[in-house]
């Protein structure tokens, strides 16, 4: 292995981050444009292609490619575009895209049940499974789910997103055991209270559930999108050689607590 900077180095490296052109999945994508990736941004909404224009400024190759991963018949040119962008080689697959739902379990309706899990789970395996393929063939690969505290414990009002992300957690498990002989690593991030653009305003609203939430985590604070860069790009990169079937929780100390 060559020293730990260069082991660490993502120069040359493909790239996709689904659910890529906001948020904690935008900032993972910014971090691997940073260590020298190329990166495809793979997103339902339009603004994914401003934010690959923007992560283009930082000198390396960024795409965006448009799709909704939960419809299966599209899946398949969503995938290939992608590809095709980066020549054909993948390297490393962001596995972000999710949504959430806050009800009561004993009330949770069915559709909003199934449109969680069909995106949180059901899509993150069938990209994983395209990426698997592509992958193996090469002989290498860093597959990367992103997974939740919600893997580990059983917050209430959340029922169909704890029940996807502890999916996400076993699944790659699943994944890592078939693949690792075969030179693809799968791990999982799992993110703790993050600020994003849904959460940012918690402190002033409900001040009250902001400390609460503050004094459970050792660090004194929520994490900011930045936080995930580091291990992202550890996962991504040669360094991270021996590692795989982890799901590894970025939550300032709150599960050891």
């Amino acid at each position: 292995m060559p020293n730990v900077l260069e082991a660490m180095s993502l120069k040359g490296k493909k790239a996709m981050v689904t659910g890529g052109a906001r948020g904690l999945n935008y900032s993972i994508a910014e971090g691997l444009c940073e260590a020298g990736a190329d990166v495809v941004l793979i997103d339902v909404s339009d603004t994914v292609f401003p934010s690959a224009e923007k992560l283009a400024e930082l000198g390396t190759q960024v795409y965006g490619v448009k799709g909704d991963l939960t419809d299966t018949e599209d899946l398949d040119r969503i995938y290939q575009e992608a590809l095709d962008h980066l020549g054909g080689r993948l390297d490393i697959l962001i596995n972000g895209a999710g949504i959430q739902y806050r009800c009561l379990a004993k009330d949770f309706p069915e559709d909003a049940w199934r449109k969680v899990l069909d995106l949180n789970l059901n899509a993150l395996f069938f990209m994983a499974q395209r990426a698997g393929r592509t992958m193996l063939e090469q002989g290498y690969g860093r597959l990367i789910n992103i997974a939740s505290l919600s893997s580990f414990d059983g917050a209430s009002m959340i029922a169909a997103y704890t029940a996807s992300k502890g999916g996400v957690a076993q699944l790659t498990k699943v994944l890592s055991t078939e693949w690792a002989e075969q030179g693809v690593n799968v791990n999982a991030i799992a993110p703790g209270y993050m600020v994003t653009e849904l959460t940012k305003n918690i402190k002033e609203v409900n001040p009250k559930q902001y400390e609460s939430i503050c004094s459970r985590i050792p660090k004194g604070r929520w994490g900011q999108p930045e936080d995930l860069k580091g291990i992202a790009v550890y996962l991504a990169s040669d360094a991270s050689e021996y590692m795989t079937g982890q799901i590894i929780p970025i939550d300032g100390g709150y599960l050891s607590k």
